[in-house]
């Protein structure tokens, strides 16, 4: 069907085989989610793989969108069925400036897919492998989107949300650069429970070990706060401009969080001036209930922030006052010159 051979399908049809049908396929029309996009309102023509690989550009309905795709072979895994019926679960309920938006799904066919709005400037990985270490106020900045997206996700009703896989290719920048957090594969929601467990062993590919809270590596009961160790990681490192623990192979990481250890603050401590360097000590804490939560988190950012923007106030201040000085010097000074200038040649006449 893919390749549309539809004479091969005709002799397999007659032999007796049959669509494949979607797992999360209902017989009843009035059961169909209200969500649901047809496939055929999706072009793929000009699209392209994004960053993340399980997602590709298409455009729908006039407009560009990121389209994550369930692939033939994967439908008959019921854990990444699963997976995917609980990502939609938390997509249909979220919406928030600093959380990636949600615009619909293909439940009623294969492949089944997740429709969300297509972020023109990348995830802040590609971001920070360009730029390297961020100036104190951008880094702020930044961190500031992630923890209203995040402090959001938490305090969700009736059921708080972890996103559990904070990392910066899981955080996107739209048009005008601010932040947005994506990616929820791998969320929990807090239903009755406060705190939840991984049925199996955490294995995260690539870099994004690096910013998994210890207790999960260690398989253990967790809650919110493994968001806000994983953030305190991203904020260091958009100070430091490395990848957490970017010594260490990821084989070495857990070690590490048994020993306690954290990635060092290599930076000048200017840059972690007003209690920033502080507050990523107490996110990243070993005990959970150590760490702040993000409505605290973003109370002692915004302070932060404002006394980086005073201190650069009066830095510009001093500038402008020598300029004034300056300016009312020569003024006194020309002036002077043109009244010696006249004094001379009423002299001489």
């Amino acid at each position: 069907m893919h390749y549309q051979n539809h004479d091969v399908i005709k002799i397999l049809e007659k032999h007796g085989s049959k669509h494949k049908i979607a797992p999360m396929h209902v017989n009843n029309v009035r059961e169909v989610p209200e969500y649901e996009i047809d496939p055929s309102e999706l072009d793929f023509s000009n699209g392209n793989d994004l960053s993340k690989g399980t997602f590709r550009k298409a455009r729908w309905r006039g407009i560009p969108v990121a389209v994550k795709k369930l692939d033939d072979d994967v439908i008959v895994d019921e854990n990444k069925v699963r997976a995917f019926r609980d990502e939609l679960d938390v997509l249909q309920l979220i919406r928030h400036p600093n959380v990636v938006q949600f615009l619909g799904a293909v439940t009623q066919s294969n492949p089944m897919m997740i429709v969300m709005e297509f972020m023109r400037k990348g995830d802040l990985r590609t971001h920070l492998n360009k730029k390297g270490a961020l100036a104190p106020s951008y880094a702020v900045k930044l961190a500031l989107d992630i923890a209203r997206g995040m402090n959001y996700l938490h305090e969700h009703k009736p059921q708080a949300i972890i996103h559990r896989d904070l990392e910066p290719s899981n955080i996107l920048r739209d048009d005008t650069g601010h932040l947005k957090v994506a990616d929820f594969d791998l969320c929990k929601m807090l239903k009755w429970r406060k705190k939840v467990r991984e049925e199996k062993a955490v294995t995260s590919p690539g870099n994004a070990c690096r910013y998994v809270a210890p207790e999960v590596l260690r398989n253990e009961e967790y809650d919110t706060k493994v968001d806000v160790f994983s953030f305190a990681l991203i904020l260091q490192e958009m100070i430091e401009g490395c990848l957490p623990y970017y010594d260490k192979r990821h084989d070495d990481i857990e070690k590490a969080h048994n020993l306690k250890e954290r990635p060092p603050f290599r930076a000048p401590p200017k840059h972690y001036a007003h209690g920033l360097r502080e507050l990523i000590e107490q996110c990243w804490s070993e005990n959970p209930a150590h760490r702040p939560d993000f409505r605290v988190i973003i109370n002692r950012l915004s302070a932060i922030q404002n006394e980086i923007a005073q201190r650069n106030r009066w830095k510009v201040r001093p500038l402008k006052c020598f300029l004034s000085f300056e300016g009312m010097w020569k003024k006194d000074r020309n002036e002077g010159s043109t009244t010696r200038s006249s004094r001379s040649s009423r002299s001489n006449f």
